[in-house]
């Protein structure tokens, strides 16, 4: 059975896709560069939970590494490819645009480059739900315009959807974009809202809450994220009639689909819950809205329910409660 290569092996999202495609039999090529944009141990530690597993083995590379990566998909054996790997953070965009052009941009043509030259059978990639920017129109669509963005981690986004389009195009390769929701979970990223409120909560230090707390948030539980990207992986998508003013004949393998809860979450409504996870009341700090942060995010995932049967189904109770759980375990 041919390999699946996962990109972001030691990541939030892809160590938990890693776990489930191992539990279900397959082998998987990881990829990862332990980058030192949030705790590397925390990484470490994920990856301990995969280096034991007999079909599991990692390779340590940047992505901007063509040679090395060459290499990877010359000898890796895999017919799928499901890329999570990048530079992650709005945030951090406005303070280090390179690693965002090197890590999406030039990591990812180099991901394109060796799917082409290898014949992958499908390319399942990590695109963003900050794709739609400012877009006050809600549940956010698909097909809704995405040309607005408002930070460099967006941009990279978009412009990742458009470069997949374009190998779908010229060469034909199958490749599935999926505009994740906020998701959270036990192993999550120190960086996201939810992750650094439970540690200021428990340590009884002030959350900032931006925007006055005048927020929602499409929270996805990170199970739902993983059975949707499993669905998707298994169903590449066709060349069909695509609609252009340039070529209305066109066939392109090419699909883009929203993968998120559905549910939007207020933020204040948020905090509360997980003043109940902990048990401890949360200090407030309010504060104005941040640059290039967005006010919503509510994902319309009809499509994805049409296609491959995604039904996300944990609620934001249970979802915070396992995340508690966890942190309160691992940390202490």
């Amino acid at each position: 059975m041919a390999a699946i290569l996962v990109t972001g092996a030691a990541g939030f999202i892809g160590f938990h896709l890693c776990q489930e495609l191992l539990r279900r039999g397959e082998t998987v090529v990881g990829l990862d560069n332990l980058n030192t944009y949030y705790d590397v141990t925390l990484k470490e530690a994920r990856l301990s939970q995969l280096l034991p597993q007999a079909n599991f083995r990692l390779q340590r590379l940047d992505l901007a590494d063509r040679s090395a990566l060459n290499q990877v998909f010359a000898t890796a054996g895999c017919d799928r490819v499901i890329h999570l790997a990048a530079q992650a953070g709005v945030r951090h965009s406005l303070e280090n645009p390179h690693a965002y052009v090197d890590s999406n941009l030039v990591g990812f043509v180099n991901i394109l480059e060796g799917c082409r030259h290898q014949g992958i059978q499908h390319l399942v990639f990590a695109s963003s739900s900050s794709v739609y920017g400012g877009n006050t129109k809600i549940p956010f669509a698909v097909d809704d315009p995405v040309d607005h963005p408002v930070s460099l981690y967006a941009a990279t986004k978009r412009a990742n959807e458009l470069m997949a389009y374009t190998y779908s195009h010229l060469y034909g390769l199958p490749t599935t974009g999926l505009r994740f929701f906020t998701v959270y979970g036990p192993w999550g990223r120190p960086d996201m809202a939810y992750f650094s409120f439970t540690q200021a909560i428990a340590q009884g230090q002030p959350i900032k809450v931006f925007n006055q707390g005048q927020m929602q948030r499409d929270f996805t539980y990170i199970d739902d994220i993983v059975e949707g990207i499993i669905r998707v992986l298994h169903h590449p998508p066709q060349a069909i009639a695509v609609a252009t003013t340039a070529q209305t004949d066109a066939k392109v393998p090419a699909r883009l689909y929203n993968i998120g809860n559905h549910q939007p979450v207020a933020l204040l409504q948020f905090i509360e819950i997980l003043e109940r996870c902990l048990g401890r009341s949360a200090l407030k700090e309010f504060l104005p809205m941040q640059p290039g942060d967005v006010v919503a995010t509510y994902a319309d995932v009809d499509a994805l329910m049409e296609d491959v049967g995604f039904q996300p189904k944990t609620p934001i109770e249970v979802g915070l409660q396992r995340f508690v759980d966890w942190y309160q375990g691992y940390y202490g």
